[in-house]
């Protein structure tokens, strides 16, 4: 039996090598599903990861490894292209060379990526076209980041999109956006997804997507973050070097490329604004990291052929700057790493938590549009808008300016309590360093205390985010061993604000993960506290006098006597001093 099964193994090999030997000087034998149907359909996942395969057994170049699994068992893959083997992380780093993470389907209804990749890496590792670039980018290609909604296909799943025939879902298996959870990281896809950013730390970093909205020219859209906490040399090579080299690139194949903006009131004529992408979202998320990342859009509406080879354009564009300018833009994401820890920690700069786009200036762009008009809508109630396919170009206002609109000065440290460490598996996989208490120690800290907490309605991802105003209370504690400790001095350190400063939108605390906080666990019965409260008054004037006022101007709470009695309950030893508190605490620069 042992030697039947060498017999077979022999022969298996004998015909995988026959096979792409043949593969090599047989152009029908490396076409996609896509061109196979005359680009109007998409390949399944089987089909899809069996090509993959095959470029990593073809190309020695390349490897092909699964990087996680998802919630109903498909691996997470991804395939490594290097012309040196390196297929580690600390071999690519090494290398000199600039790493690139291409990442499809993280909405994979929205799959124009994917098979772009497809085409791309024929081309360099089959065709050995523009192998060049190789000597200079590490690639990194995820044909499909939300696996399950992949599988979840049917022609009915965007209403308002062009193809392909049949196209996956938007969501995960458990029903995540998985461009909504790259702080939180709920789903298993981004957890594995962080491990693989923070363990490769790519230079460059593109996510595929395809709109929705409004119809118009442009065959594809971008966005890359270039707002105030991004480093100036980054924001200036973004503005002087890569925008301008893209469009070139891309409109030379006969794509038309525009910035990814909203619409003042729905409509470009009446001026059209940039936004800035927190960290839950892909390009938002590099940014944070001091990577660059590209958002690329195409248009919904375009036929499906195109808006693959526009993805496909735009993704050679990007490699190609980054292997012309691979040493500089590692140097770059250096400075950038730098200029965070000099700038808002060492100079204790503000850290922009949340910005605005400036309403008061504008420039001048040439939109390229459709001409819209109005039917009558008599199913909506009201008229409803419809675009012809006549070209209508015409100058609008462009807001572009970001403006901070919050922002918090960085401390020295943050400190985790041990019973909150569930957090802390989730800051390492964003790759955050940490440290813990080896004594106890009496510091001087700063905390937050919660008021007016509002809850909403309905949850956001499947969490309840609370709304609040906070008092910032300093007090000298003592702080156990095994205490957490958060050295902001990282790289990351913008990230680290994200995610443990309360008011960011991006924090744990707003994500809910705190949210048993702000539950009351004990009470009093109103036979207990009246007298108690009595003494508080006679005892305490002052405390008196502001009951008494409020009583005159709160009638609510003057016909309240519960309210009137939790009024001196919470301001006695009995009331939990721990509620509306939250746990995680800064130690600033000054504290010792």
């Amino acid at each position: 039996m042992k030697f039947t099964g060498k017999i077979i193994t022999i022969v298996s090999l004998f015909v995988l090598t026959v096979n792409l030997s043949y593969a090599q000087y047989n152009k029908g034998f490396w076409e996609t599903g896509f061109e196979k149907s005359g680009f109007t359909e998409t390949e399944t996942y089987a089909e899809t990861m069996r090509y993959f395969k095959t470029l990593a057994e073809y190309s020695p170049s390349a490897k092909l490894f699964s990087f996680g699994k998802s919630p109903q068992g498909r691996d997470l893959n991804c395939l490594v292209v290097a012309s040196g083997r390196e297929f580690t992380p600390e071999k690519a780093r090494n290398s000199g060379k600039a790493i690139i993470l291409i990442q499809n389907g993280i909405h994979s209804g929205e799959i124009e990526g994917k098979d772009a990749s497809m085409i791309l890496l024929r081309e360099l590792l089959v065709e050995q076209k523009n192998t060049d670039w190789l000597d200079n980018v590490i690639l990194l290609v995820i044909p499909i980041f939300n696996v399950d909604g992949h599988e979840r296909r049917s022609k009915y799943n965007r209403i308002n999109q062009n193809g392909p025939a049949e196209m996956g879902w938007r969501v995960t298996a458990q029903n995540l956006n998985l461009n909504r959870d790259y702080t939180k990281a709920d789903a298993p896809e981004m957890k594995a997804m962080l491990k693989l950013f923070s363990t490769w730390l790519p230079d460059f970093y593109i996510d595929t997507h395809t709109t929705d909205g409004a119809d118009y020219q442009y065959t594809v859209n971008y966005d890359i973050v270039n707002a105030s906490f991004v480093s100036p040399e980054t924001r200036k090579w973004i503005k002087n070097e890569f925008e301008p080299f893209i469009h070139k690139k891309v409109e030379a194949d006969g794509f038309l490329i525009g910035p990814y903006v909203g619409f003042i009131r729905g409509n470009p004529k009446n001026g059209i604004m940039k936004w800035v992408a927190g960290p839950r979202f892909s390009q938002g998320y590099a940014a944070v990291q001091n990577r660059p990342g590209l958002l690329i859009e195409t248009h919904m509406l375009k036929p499906y052929k195109d808006r693959v080879f526009a993805t496909l354009s735009l993704l050679k564009a990007v490699i190609e700057l980054t292997a012309r300018q691979s040493k500089m833009i590692r140097e770059m994401n250096i400075i950038a790493d730098e200029f965070t820890k000099q700038h808002f920690v060492k100079q204790r700069n503000a850290y922009p938590l949340s910005y605005t786009i400036d309403t008061s200036k504008y420039t001048s762009f040439e939109f390229k549009g459709f001409k819209a008009v109005y039917d009558s809508g008599w199913i909506a109630g009201k008229p409803v808008i419809k675009f012809t396919h006549q070209k209508e170009n015409f100058v609008t206002k462009f807001y572009n300016r970001p403006l901070v609109k919050d922002s918090v000065f960085l401390p020295e440290y943050y400190l985790v309590p041990r019973e909150w460490g569930n957090i802390i598996p989730i800051l390492q996989l964003h790759g955050i360093k940490i440290d813990t208490m080896t004594r106890d120690s009496k510091l001087r800290v700063e905390k937050y205390k919660f008021r007016n907490v509002k809850f909403p309605d309905f949850p956001y991802e499947g969490r309840f985010s609370p709304e609040f105003e906070y008092d910032v209370i300093t007090s000298e504690e003592l702080i156990p061993k095994g205490t957490f400790v958060i050295g902001m001095n990282q790289r990351n350190a913008g990230l680290i604000a994200h995610l443990l400063e309360p008011k960011s939108r991006d924090s744990f605390l707003k994500w809910g993960f705190f949210n048993i906080i702000f539950e009351r666990k004990e009470y009093f019965e109103e036979y207990a506290m009246e007298p108690i409260a009595e003494k508080m008054a006679d005892q305490n004037p002052k405390l008196k006098e502001e009951f008494l006022n409020k009583l005159k101007t709160d009638e609510q709470f003057r016909n309240n006597p519960r309210q009137r009695l939790n009024f001196f309950y919470e301001r006695s030893p009995y009331y939990d001093k721990k509620h509306n508190v939250y746990p995680v605490m800064r130690v600033p620069f000054d504290a010792n």
